[in-house]
């Protein structure tokens, strides 16, 4: 009788290989998933913070006025970094960005002074820009206010659109990996389906029966968490290796929470299906069990 037990045990090990392999790909592909939405996220904040104002400055104003407008720029909570270029500089850029020798005519027109600002990602949309636009034009001191006006227009929609797309998909993989972890634990349940019954019909209670495979099931959760991120971390080394301006967007932080929600839904999708699996054959007849 003993010797039948432990056969039995022995038949029901693959099957917790095979989970452990089933869920392991699942969190890969998930990690996968929550890798790309990171860098596209990282992506979208970079350009959005790419955005420059260019406060333009009256010839000839006292420096108290343009410090005046400096320090309110800067103290604002939109700002990201700022810049101040005079006409020396200001004619450096021209002559750098148009190729060519312009000294006779930068000589004889008058590039303005002007304050150049970026915007922190969260204000980066069309009417909160105006606003901002037209407080700093309502300065004296400033001659006029520009920013690229159709480049955000179409940047806040197609980002909409990309962020609205993403978390379609996201919802999607997620619905996916808790399916396709339940029916996984649950075929791997299935192959011990005897064994839960044996228990039961020689007076083990239910807690009994059930800590164990609970107690195997967050293990075995956590093993194929784990193995999941090693494989993530391992794509991400590759990738960055081969396309180094992703390591740009590497983020330690993000990539450690994407890890740790890999351990918890490998852990508690592992834990419910084999827990509910369990409760669902001690609750089956013998005769249908087969």
């Amino acid at each position: 009788m003993a010797q039948n037990g432990k056969a039995s045990l022995k038949r029901g090990k693959p099957s917790y290989f095979m989970s452990i392999l089933g869920v392991t790909l699942v969190l890969f592909l998930l990690g996968i998933v929550g890798w790309l939405t990171i860098n596209s996220q990282k992506l979208i904040q970079y350009f959005k913070e790419s955005v420059e104002l260019q406060v333009f400055l009256k010839p000839n104003i006292p420096d108290s006025s343009r410090t005046n407008i400096q320090n309110y720029i800067a103290s604002q909570p939109y700002t990201r970094n700022w810049k101040y270029t005079d006409k020396e500089t200001a004619k450096k850029e021209w002559m750098k960005t148009g190729g060519e020798d312009f000294t006779e005519f930068l000589e004889n027109s008058l590039l303005p002074t002007s304050i150049d600002f970026t915007l922190k990602a969260d204000y980066v949309d069309s009417a909160r820009i105006a606003q901002i636009k037209d407080v700093i034009a309502s300065f004296p001191a400033v001659d006029e206010v520009k920013y690229p006006t159709a480049v955000v227009s179409k940047m806040q929609r197609n980002f909409n659109l990309i962020s609205l797309v993403l978390a379609g998909v996201a919802i999607l993989i997620a619905i996916l990996v808790i399916v396709l972890i339940d029916n996984t634990i649950r075929l791997a349940m299935f192959s011990n389906r005897f064994i839960i019954k044996t228990m039961q019909m020689v007076g083990a209670t239910r807690w009994f029966i059930a800590k164990p495979m609970d107690l195997r099931a967050i293990g075995n959760g956590a093993i194929s968490a784990v193995i999941a991120i090693a494989l993530v971390y391992g794509v991400v080394q590759v990738a960055e290796s081969f396309l180094p301006d992703l390591k740009a967007l590497h983020d330690n932080t993000l990539l450690v929470l994407l890890f740790l929600a890999l351990i918890v839904i490998g852990i508690t999708i592992t834990l419910f299906s084999t827990h509910r699996s369990v409760l669902k054959y001690l609750r089956m007849k013998l005769d249908d069990l087969y």
